[in-house]
Parts: structure tokens; C-alpha cells; sequence
């Protein structure tokens, strides 16, 4: 296997420019929550905000019905679904208690309603009849076997579902970071279901009428808020996943181990401000922009430009002092032939205050494989240098 590559790029004339824009700030604080764990993420750039026992496996109660609503966007994507389409209830959907619908075994309800249902009034019994109507066994244990192994594909490591819709179970389980992991996934994959989210209200037949209001405490605050999920148990205290846009920027958060409804919406109106205001976004390179070099390996040519596949933007918090350090790594050299495009090295950003953030860099262009000339070229080449500085020593940028 090629060595590991190394590309300083932070004292290379070429590239002063893209470096003098990677100027990133320090935060003067990080946000101090009492939430027992906690998980926040810009969106639109991909960098943590916060984390706080975010890989801790906990009772997530009704943020778990995130989950059963992907399933059955899933399924309305799809055509196993149809929002005309009316569902049954049976005598275990009926029997929850808790937030419902108030649904009975004589119901037969569309799942239009069923989805308002859950995500306005947080039904539990709603919860049931889409899992039951969804289950590969009929079942709601079924459904939950659905749940568990489309987590593991979605990438969610941390959580383990034993029902529908979150209610009380030692075993049923979720951390911060997969609950944000689901909430981006929503808004990304369903467009067109997720402004279910920012209803207020859902009055369903008239029936449920101290039940009508959505819970999430930010929505009337004309600060961006637009979804997700409350979630409340005497197990896993109050929680909220959250997401908010303000401008071109949308943060999730997700808050669990609250004490209190009114614990939870200051925390939550808190991130969103602290979030918002101590963060602001900073381009760093256009698409296509060369931000490095890497050696390529019998060539036709003995170099080859790495480039952004997209415009760079990364967050700089808003006051502090203007820190970085930034490295290309690749395996290398790279053996030709290679193709426009592919994805040949990553350019690791470590700004003071955040994490790191890992970008893919592209190939330039498409290098051919070289004739005898520049194999042999190419072989002494590396020889030489092999022999003056050894086969893994870092190498510059050029």
C-alpha cells in the first residue's frame, strides 16, 4: 500500500490566499447546558456546535418517533402507502395511553391524519396503527425488528427500538447524535413531508380537544424554528431534537434530561440564538478551486491537481483569535491512470474551538498512464527520494 501522504499547506506561497480565508476564530465559551446530554450540528456545514454525552444511549420517549415517521415517508415514497389511504385500529393501538389520538377499534383513519397525529399531538396510539400497517408480522415487536435494522443502515449505532412510538422500555434506546443523524435525514430526504413539522395545531374529529397543540416550545418565536420532536417520560425527563434556519444556515439540536417543559424551551430557545448568533458562516474556496498537489505514480505526468468538488464553507465563531491549521493527507503516489473527479485525497481543517472537519479533494483532471519514458522517470524518482528521505517522510506541498 502507497505511504500516507501528508501535505503541510500552511506555509506554501501558493496556496497563502485559501489560508488567509481559513482564518477561523476561537470561541470566547462554550454553551453550558443542565440537559444531561446534548448534541448540536450546523447543518449546512456539517461542524458540531456542542456535544455532550452525545454517544450515550438513552431513553429517547417520543423523539423515537422520528423514527416510525421515516418508515412511513419510506413507505409513501415508495407506493406502500397513501396518504388517502385509511387505516384500522386494532385493541392494542386503542390501548395506549399517554398522548393520542383518542382512537378506538371502530376508527378507520387516513394516514394523513395519522402523521399529524404524531407529529402534532404526538399520539402514541397513532404511532401503533402505522407500525401495525407497516409490520412485516403485523405487529408492532415486528415493526420495531423494521426499526432496528434500517437504523444500522441509516448509520445510527447507538439505538435499539423495542416499539413505535417511544413508550417506557429498559431496552429501548437512543443517544444524541443518532437522534440529529435521523433528524437530518428527515429534513433532507422528505422536502415535501417535512412543513408537517411547523404545524401548531391538529384538532382530528373534533375528538381530542386537550390535545390539539404541537409541543415544541419555539415555533411561535419567529426565530426560524420549524421542527422536530418532544419527547417527555419520568425515565428520560424532557427532551426536544430541534432544527431552525435562519438565512442560508439550518442547526439541528437535540436536548435530553431536562427537568421541566419550561427547562426545556429556554434551553432550546438558548442553543438556537447561541448557535445563530456566536457562529457565522465563511466561504473558503469556489468549486474547482486546485488547493494542493499530489505525485502520481507512472503518469503521463508526474503531478496532479486536487480541487474541491464544491464551494468550501466552514463556520468561524464570531470573536476570538484567528488560529488553523490545515493538512492535505493521501495515500501516494497515486498510480495512473487516473480520472477527473475521483476522490484522491482530504484536506483535514483543525480550527481552534471545533472539531476537525474532513473534505474530499477531487482530482483536476484526467492523468493517463505514461509511456516507458516517464515510467522510468517516474521510478528514479521516487528511488531518489526514498533513499534521502525515506519512504514515509511528509511531504511538502508544491
Amino acid at each position: 500500500m502507497p505511504p500516507l501522504r501528508i501535505l503541510s499547506i500552511l506555509n506554501q506561497t501558493y496556496v497563502a490566499l485559501c489560508i488567509a480565508l481559513l482564518g477561523v476564530a476561537q470561541p470566547t465559551f462554550a454553551f453550558e447546558t443542565p440537559a444531561k446530554a446534548a448534541f448540536v450540528i450546523d447543518q449546512t456545514t456539517g461542524t458540531i456546535l456542542l456535544s455532550k454525552n452525545a454517544d450515550t444511549a438513552l431513553p429517547p420517549a417520543s423523539m423515537s418517533k422520528l423514527m416510525t415517521l421515516y418508515l412511513a415517508f419510506e413507505a409513501l415514497r415508495d407506493g406502500r402507502l397513501r396518504l388517502d389511504e385509511e387505516l384500522p385500529v386494532s385493541k392494542h393501538a386503542m390501548a395506549y395511553a399517554g398522548s393520542t389520538m383518542f382512537l378506538n377499534t371502530t376508527d378507520r383513519v387516513r394516514v394523513e391524519d395519522l402523521l399529524r397525529g404524531i407529529i402534532v399531538l404526538s399520539g402514541n396510539d397513532a404511532c401503533a396503527v402505522i407500525a401495525e400497517a407497516l409490520s412485516p408480522t403485523g405487529t408492532e415487536s415486528g415493526f420495531a425488528a423494521q426499526m432496528n435494522r434500517r437504523a444500522k443502515e441509516l448509520g445510527m449505532t447507538k439505538s435499539h427500538f423495542e416499539n413505535s412510538n417511544g413508550w417506557p422500555d429498559t431496552s429501548h434506546l437512543m443517544s444524541m447524535r443518532d437522534l440529529a443523524l435521523l433528524a437530518d435525514r428527515l429534513i433532507s430526504d422528505f422536502p415535501d413531508f417535512y412543513p408537517m413539522f411547523a404545524e401548531k395545531t391538529f384538532l382530528f374529529d373534533g375528538r381530542a380537544k386537550s390535545n390539539t397543540l404541537n409541543r415544541n416550545p419555539l415555533l411561535s418565536l419567529n426565530i426560524g424554528a420549524d421542527g422536530l420532536k418532544t419527547g417527555h417520560t419520568k425515565e428520560a425527563g424532557y427532551g426536544i431534537v430541534g432544527s431552525a434556519k435562519q438565512g442560508d444556515r439550518r442547526i439541528i439540536f437535540v436536548l435530553s434530561g431536562l427537568d421541566s417543559a419550561r427547562d426545556r424551551a429556554e434551553q432550546s430557545e438558548a442553543i438556537v440564538n447561541w448557535s445563530f448568533r456566536q457562529f457565522a458562516k465563511h466561504k473558503i474556496a469556489n468549486a474547482e478551486t486546485q488547493i494542493a498537489t499530489a505525485n502520481v505514480w507512472m503518469g503521463a505526468e508526474s503531478k496532479i491537481g486536487l480541487v474541491a468538488g464544491k464551494t468550501l464553507e466552514i463556520l468561524r465563531p464570531v470573536f476570538g483569535n484567528r488560529d488553523l491549521k490545515a493538512q492535505v493527507i493521501y495515500r501516494g503516489p497515486i498510480p495512473a491512470p487516473i480520472k477527473k473527479g475521483d476522490v484522491l485525497a482530504q484536506l483535514i481543517i483543525s480550527p481552534d474551538g471545533l472539531p476537525e472537519q474532513s473534505i474530499p479533494l477531487l482530482a483536476a483532471k484526467d492523468v493517463a498512464t505514461g509511456g516507458i519514458f516517464e515510467r522510468v522517470l517516474t521510478s528514479a524518482r521516487v528511488l531518489i527520494q526514498r533513499f534521502s528521505q525515506g519512504s514515509t517522510t511528509p511531504e511538502d506541498a508544491s
